[in-house]
């Protein structure tokens, strides 16, 4: 608002003071809406927590491991049995010149049982590989969930910047348009020339259309943070207070704990289940063998006029694994070299942690730096720089490109402060993510 004196003297000029009446009714009206406001606001506001819990609630892929696991649990127990036993059921040394049961003394109906014994320790080294790998997917689930913690914080705090971004626009709008208020006003004294006025109303409608492209971004940011937690509370209004989270472990905690991170673990036990693999391919050197029980009723009498005896008759069939230069040689070849890789691609995987950890570390380093920079030094002289350049204009000591141009680098360090505050806030949810937490 724009103030002059009524003593006949230099007119003076205040930004950002409303006048007595609005002050005395904003004092009593706002409290009135407040009361009727605050539940709702209360009810209605998304906090960081509450988007966790939304995104942790609504996630797919930890129950979809976490269902493979169970799934594993149960296919180890069906591995560690015996295959079924077989029925036989046959007739043997019937005659066929005539199919009679009665005239041949060998003539037999059979009915007999097989069951079928896996080489070595092969059903037990089935089970237990099954059981390992359900630990795998366990592993895996783990993952996923610090996974989904990780992104759902740093879609909320890109959200987060977006909107504290709107609403340093709208309060530095204010500020540029109490100057095109000025401008005016000294351009209506003959104090001024036009250019002033044009420039103040050029910046202000920059200004505006510097809103219109925050809140394109805050809406891609919401439509991102809707993906995980749903957009009936994606587009809900945030909290005001900074996002926080529990203390960042030191560099050398840091380094401790990705070697036991789920992602690393589930590496692990591929390896273990790639030497179960292999034991089990050793168990085919060794013999399998099958029992065969076989009952067989004889129909006639013999000779005496006595009734022919039935049979009972029992062999075991066992394998020889004598050429086992192309078979067993092979696959066990192939399972050890599957190991490998294994091993390979679980070096590869602690190497990437490692390498993503000294990135985001350093750069969470940096920022901090910054951030205090900015708070310490940059930020409070850039306000000092805007409200001396503002006084200097009004003494007519400078011109008003001067004062615009404190106004616009006062706003671009608050947003940069911002910015700067968000992304290390980001690159601590990415570390506390290799840090195997999740609140």
């Amino acid at each position: 608002m724009v103030q002059s004196h009524r003593n006949g003297g230099s007119p003076g000029f205040t930004i950002g003071k409303k006048p007595a009446i609005a002050t005395r009714l904003h004092r009593f009206v706002l409290p009135v809406l407040a009361m009727f406001a605050l539940p709702v606001n209360a009810q209605q506001t998304l906090t960081l927590a509450e988007t966790e819990r939304l995104a942790l609630e609504k996630d797919v892929t930890a129950p979809r491991f976490e269902a493979l696991a169970n799934a594993r649990q149960e296919q180890s127990v069906a591995a560690g049995q015996l295959p079924d036993p077989k029925l036989k059921l046959g007739a043997a040394n019937l005659p066929i010149d005539s199919f009679d049961r009665k005239q041949e003394n060998m003539t037999q109906m059979q009915v007999g049982i097989q069951q079928a014994f896996p080489p070595g320790r092969t059903l037990g080294l089935r089970s237990e590989q099954a059981q390992v790998m359900a630990g795998a997917d366990l592993a895996r689930a783990r993952t996923m969930t610090r996974m989904v913690m990780r992104d759902v914080r740093e879609r909320y705090l890109d959200v987060f910047y977006q909107v504290e971004a709107g609403h340093i626009i709208d309060t530095s709008r204010e500020l540029f348009h109490q100057l095109l208020e000025v401008t005016r006003f000294y351009y209506a004294q003959g104090r001024k020339n036009q250019q002033d006025v044009l420039r103040a109303s050029v910046e202000l409608a920059l200004l505006d259309d510097r809103r219109t492209r925050v809140r394109t971004d805050e809406d891609k940011m919401r439509a991102d943070l809707a993906r995980l937690i749903g957009p009936d509370a994606a587009y809900l209004p945030l909290s005001d207070s900074f996002p926080v989270f529990d203390k960042l472990p030191s560099r050398a905690e840091l380094d401790t704990l990705i070697q036991s991170h789920p992602s690393l673990q589930a590496e692990d036990i591929i390896v273990e289940a790639g030497q179960l693999g292999v034991d089990i391919a050793r168990q085919k050197y060794k013999p399998g063998w099958m029992l065969d029980v076989t009952y067989g009723n004889r129909a006639g009498d013999n000779k005496d006029g006595s009734s022919r005896d039935d049979f009972l008759s029992a062999m075991v069939v066992m394998d020889i694994p004598l050429f086992t230069g192309k078979r067993q040689d092979r696959v066990l070849a192939s399972r050890q070299k599957e190991v490998e890789a294994a091993l390979l691609q679980r070096d590869d995987r602690y190497l990437r942690l490692k390498r993503q950890l000294a990135a985001d570390y350093a750069e969470w380093l940096r920022l901090d730096e910054r951030l205090k920079l900015y708070q310490d030094t940059i930020f409070p002289e850039a306000l000092q720089n805007a409200e001396t350049s503002l006084t200097a204009y009004q003494s007519g000591v400078t011109d008003f490109t001067g004062v615009m141009r404190a106004r616009i680098t006062e706003l671009d360090v608050k947003l940069q402060k911002l910015r700067i505050r968000v992304d290390k806030a980001k690159a601590e949810a990415r570390l506390l993510y290799l840090a195997n937490e999740t609140r």
